[in-house]
């Protein structure tokens, strides 16, 4: 396959980026869920908003002003925004933003809580299922479901309609919905997938992946034997991870877990993964990779940027990145091929952890200080449709983009306004990049400009991993009793447990060792975690 720019994969790398993001911030960690509805009762200016109409633009007869706070990755002035400029014309909604740089956001967000100085709105505000619940129980945030089903939100209510999982993932256990979702139904990636080094596999001539854990160790085996990168030097390196958080989720796939801590199985049985036999098989692979120095020696210790000089140096063969040229330099091509999941001694295995298709957190709130929540949720709203979402995402119409086929919806892009980047550029004009933000991603949006490397990744996904794939866990609210206790069990779980990953891999502590630890676990409440989260899933299953 010819190589092509990198700019004509970017759209795709941002809808995966935004889908990444969206997965590393687990419910399971973090939800709550409280029992109050005391923010049903919460009084907020809805008198004052008449003029608000249910379709159409303007959204309101007289213009309004509203302070939105957001995370700010500090590339363009939001009130310069094209994107932003034009949703102001289209709603007659003036916003005023108290933007936070994204680094020290989730610290002034906390601040803002805590001295009840609230802006109107919170935008791309990552709101933590415990942060949901805690603050809509106060009444701090309103409940959204009312201007949902009172018809405010048409693109939402549509949505809700036809996936309704979506509703109840975001319904905490008093019936209310205080934060929205970002939403991608054809997400796949839970987490960046691996790759082989093409050249690597020519080299060796190899013409058909491993598909088990014995072909998968041999071949790495003769990476390090055989001098694949052709330099005569051994300083190839079979694989590499940083701290093996990258690879830890795909690996586990290969002893039939979905997830690195809570996953459901086909059954419906709810796991607490590092107490499964499926872990230990893991681990022991893992330990012999390091053994016999074939898992990178300087894992546990190398940044991502000294991770991306190797394979720039053409020394790895096998790594996890969003994409393979980002780590091995070059041009987007289908020379790299994505790693097939291998199946393990485990029976059904291999497994994938698929993107559940939501965010975890929230991306857009209301305060109880709006004074228009209706037209806060006309605003966001557009945002679910697929003329908001092109809006937001691809910018106004005829600046980086135009339609080829406007009743196909087939567009094209058009030159770079002063060449550069068109990823980089884009992030000047709209406020969705680099952040998780409200909205939803569909199929049509990209019709027309999608490059030949979008569509071999797709090829990729469809062979390798939907197959195989299942999301670990819904996106579920603990009640606020259960999740006191969840969030004090996994507080010494998660550093203990990250603690003996390593130990056990390194050999610092015998795997005849793991009937100990595994003790251990359950002394401290991995039983537990398993049933708390059988619990909330039940609910969660039962739709109450």
């Amino acid at each position: 396959m010819k190589k092509l720019r990198k700019a004509s994969s970017l759209l795709l790398s941002l809808a995966l980026l935004i889908s990444l993001l969206a997965a590393c911030s687990s419910p399971k960690n973090e939800g709550t869920a409280g029992e109050g509805n005391n923010a049903a009762d919460t009084p907020t200016a809805s008198a004052e908003a008449g003029g608000v109409s249910k379709e159409g633009f303007p959204i309101v007869s007289e213009p309004v002003t509203l302070k939105l706070m957001s995370q700010d990755v500090g590339v363009a002035d939001w009130t310069k925004m094209p994107v932003l400029q034009e949703m102001e014309k289209l709603s007659g909604i003036k916003l005023e933003f108290q933007n936070a740089p994204i680094d020290s956001f989730a610290t002034k967000k906390n601040l803002v809580f805590a001295s009840g100085d609230l802006p109107d709105i919170f935008y791309a505000a990552d709101l933590k299922p415990a942060e949901q619940v805690t603050y809509g129980s106060q009444g701090v945030l309103i409940p959204l479901e009312k201007y949902i089903d009172e018809g405010y939100a048409p693109n939402l209510k549509k949505i809700f309609d036809e996936y309704p999982d979506i509703r109840k993932s975001f319904t905490t256990p008093d019936g209310h919905m205080y934060a929205l979702p970002y939403i991608d139904l054809a997400a796949v990636w839970y987490r960046s997938p691996m790759w082989y080094n093409g050249k690597f596999l020519k080299a060796l001539g190899v013409t058909e992946l491993p598909k088990t854990t014995d072909e998968l160790y041999d071949y790495l085996k003769r990476v390090k034997e055989e001098d694949p990168n052709g330099n005569g030097e051994k300083d190839e390196i079979p694989l590499t991870s940083i701290k093996l958080d990258d690879l830890r989720m795909f690996f586990l796939g290969f002893w039939g877990i979905y997830d690195p801590v809570i996953y459901a199985d086909k059954n419906d049985t709810v796991h607490y993964t590092p107490q499964e036999e499926g872990y230990k098989g893991y681990l022991t692979f893992m330990n012999r990779l390091w053994q016999d120095e074939l898992l990178d020696h300087e894992t546990f210790s190398q940044t991502d940027e000294q991770k991306k000089a190797k394979g720039q140096n053409n020394q790895i063969a096998l790594f996890n990145d969003w994409f393979p040229y980002f780590t091995l330099g070059g041009e987007p091509s289908g020379d790299n091929p994505m790693m097939t999941p291998v199946k393990s001694e485990i029976a059904d295995s291999p497994v994938y952890g698929k993107h559940p298709g939501i965010s975890a957190n929230g991306t857009f709130a209301i305060t109880s200080s709006n004074p228009n929540p209706e037209a806060s949720m006309r605003w966001v709203d557009y945002l679910y449709s697929y003329e908001g979402s092109t809006l937001f995402n691809q910018g106004p119409e005829n600046l980086l983009w135009k339609y080829k086929n406007k009743e196909a919806k087939e567009k094209e892009w058009l030159p770079v306004p002063g060449g550069g980047d068109r990823e980089e550029y884009r992030g000047t004009i709209t406020p969705n990049y680099g952040i998780l933000t409200p909205g939803i991603n569909t199929g049509d949006l990209a019709v027309g400009l999608r490059s030949e490397f979008d569509e071999w990744i797709d090829k990729e996904n469809a062979e390798k991993l939907t197959p195989i794939a299942k999301a670990p866990y819904p996106n579920v609210y603990l009640t606020n009793d259960e999740q006191t206790e969840a969030s004090a069990l996994l507080s010494d779980l998660n550093t203990y447990v990250q603690q003996m990953e390593a130990k056990f891999v390194t050999g610092q502590e015998s795997l005849s060792n793991w009937d100990k630890y595994a003790a251990q676990i359950k002394k401290m409440g991995g039983d537990r975690i398993a049933e708390l989260y059988q619990g909330a899933y039940d609910r969660w299953n039962s739709g109450k």
